[in-house]
């Protein structure tokens, strides 16, 4: 009856009072995904430790460092590590959304300590080459190639570690206020 009336008395009141519940709906459902907030907690983690170890090591501060790629600990192990462990804690081990979330983070750490060290180790290589160069050889001026790309198995290591402390930590402080499926 209520609703009859302010629908009569305002039209487009309950539209807009329904978009506003949808989108705090969606906010707070976003910011109680366990497995996500987990997931970006540790890159957050893994990222700001290499910008604050860069700035330790050369004493100023690099914000390549903040989203680069390479690097103790590594971010995307850390990442696809918080993201399994969530979703087996909230899940349970045994279901296919753990399974996927497992196959996505071996793919990523195999790619991390494969295609992309390797890539980078190639990079070094070139880049030496491009330095032995004559100047009036066209590629003497090229640009040198990243050579931080991939990562150590101590670096996958030391970042699958952190996700899975991280991953942890939040169930543990959470424990039931994380949102359960």
């Amino acid at each position: 009856m209520v609703m009859r009336l302010m629908q009569d008395s305002m039209p487009g009141a309950t539209e807009a009072a329904a978009a506003t519940a949808t989108t705090s709906h969606a906010t707070s459902s976003f910011f109680s995904n366990y497995p996500l907030m987990s997931a970006l907690l540790a890159f957050a983690i893994a990222q700001a430790t290499k910008f604050i170890s860069s700035w330790y090591k050369e004493n100023r501060w690099d914000l390549k460092q903040l989203v680069g790629s390479g690097g103790m600990p590594s971010s995307h192990s850390a990442t696809v590590t918080a993201l399994s462990v969530a979703v087996g804690l909230q899940n349970g081990f045994g279901g296919s959304a753990f399974a996927i979330a497992l196959v996505l983070a071996f793919v990523v750490m195999y790619d991390a300590t494969g295609v992309r060290l390797h890539a980078g180790r190639q990079a070094e290589v070139l880049n030496q080459i491009l330095c032995e160069l004559p100047a009036e050889h066209p590629l003497a001026e090229s640009r040198p190639l990243r050579e931080l790309l991939g990562h150590t198995p101590t670096q996958v290591v030391a970042g699958a570690l952190l996700g899975l402390f991280t991953a942890t930590t939040i169930r543990l402080i959470c424990g039931s206020g994380v949102q359960d499926r």
